[in-house]
């Protein structure tokens, strides 16, 4: 009777997940077989899923990842989050509406951001949810419960920038609130299933391969390589391509790195389109358990120097608890290290102004103490 009771009851937890992932909407889209026969011509596509360059990461069975989790959710972190709810620095609408100044962006924690270049209003890897999953009670709150603006208040927006498809970076409600006020999305291949399934035209959409460009009025879109992964459930793990991102203007360029663990691609990223005035860099998330994905603070800096940055700035951290850490290990020992390899860094507060091409840091050590 024991084992009829285990067995039904591991049933029913397989059928209710196979419902919730293809009923739930925040679970995206799925990768049709026609754009399986587009996919196939990628050099990143093989045995039917994008690949890496190199061959991570490790795939893990389903024991090792149910194993993985229970470590997250059982570790207790000191310091783990914030003491209280982060402050963010208020944006006035109207004026972010009307600004026709120097390229800027404005940190929205993690790693989302409005930038401000070319008279244009452009959202990268905009994720404006409570919390990084694909239900509220699967996941712990963000940091900071407010924006420097918040959704309904920011201006029509020219171009969305993805660049790949997991929840704290890809957000089914985010998606849902920007889309009607946005001219178009720019993604890795595969990603633009999910906007479909969220009510996106194809017409909105433009999907991109590594090493491709696209123009933009007087930008230059990249979409570059990364080591990562990409799944919104176990079911379709690498079905879409994961990127980081080059953005350039005839006076600026930016380097957005998406999430990614430290390889060669970054210098090959700086040898074709460095230096780069920012390089806005991913430091936070990490374990030893996961370093194929995800740099260690210090390589975040040389990847920094890599890439032929003027300067750096750390994101992927002060907005989600996805790891281990102390929430503050990331900012000091990117810090130290930049430092030791004489490489400027800055760290804005979330909604302090960033001017791309300045090379002045007034920023403060905001995190001590919180």
């Amino acid at each position: 009777m024991t084992t009829i009771t285990i067995l039904a009851f591991v049933g029913f937890l397989v059928i209710a997940y196979i419902l919730f992932t293809n009923f739930y909407p925040s679970f995206g889209g799925k990768i049709s077989k026609e754009r399986h026969v587009i996919y196939v011509q990628s050099e990143q596509f093989r045995d039917g899923k994008f690949n890496n360059t190199r061959p991570v990461p490790k795939d893990l069975s389903f024991t090792e990842t149910l194993k993985l989790a229970y470590t997250f959710f059982t570790t207790k972190v000191p310091n783990g989050r914030p003491k209280q709810n982060l402050d963010v620095k208020k944006l006035d609408s109207t004026r972010v509406a009307n600004y026709s100044n120097k390229a800027r962006m404005v940190w929205f924690g993690h790693s989302s951001f409005l930038l401000q270049m070319e008279h244009k209003n452009i959202l990268i890897d905009p994720m404006f949810g409570k919390v990084a999953a694909p239900h509220p009670l699967l996941g712990a709150n963000r940091f900071n419960t407010e924006f420097p603006l918040e959704v309904d208040k920011l201006p029509q927006i020219d171009a969305v920038i993805f660049s790949h498809d997991h929840y704290d970076h890809l957000d089914y409600e985010t998606v849902l609130k920007i889309k009607d006020k946005t001219g178009h999305f720019f993604v890795p291949l595969g990603v633009g299933a999910h906007l479909e399934a969220w009510g996106v035209p194809k017409t909105k959409i433009t999907e991109l391969d590594w090493w491709q460009e696209t123009t933009f009025g007087d930008l230059t879109f990249a979409c570059t390589p990364a080591q990562h992964f990409s799944g919104r459930s176990f079911n379709n793990a690498q079905s879409t391509l994961w990127c980081s991102w080059v953005i350039q203007s005839k006076t600026e360029n930016i380097y957005f790195s998406g999430d990614s663990g430290y390889a060669p691609h970054f210098k090959e990223i700086g040898d074709k389109y460095g230096p780069f005035d920012l390089a806005l860099m991913e430091c936070g998330q990490y374990n030893n358990m996961w370093a194929d994905i995800h740099m260690m603070p210090e390589e975040t800096a040389q990847a920094g120097l890599d890439v032929k940055a003027k300067k750096i700035m750390p994101i992927h951290w002060g907005g989600f608890k996805l790891a281990l850490h102390d929430w503050t290990d990331p900012i000091k020992r990117v810090q130290a290290k930049a430092n030791e390899l004489n490489l400027m860094l800055i760290t804005p507060e979330i909604g302090e102004d960033i001017r791309v091409s300045d090379l002045d840091n007034p920023y403060t050590n905001w995190w001590e103490g919180k």
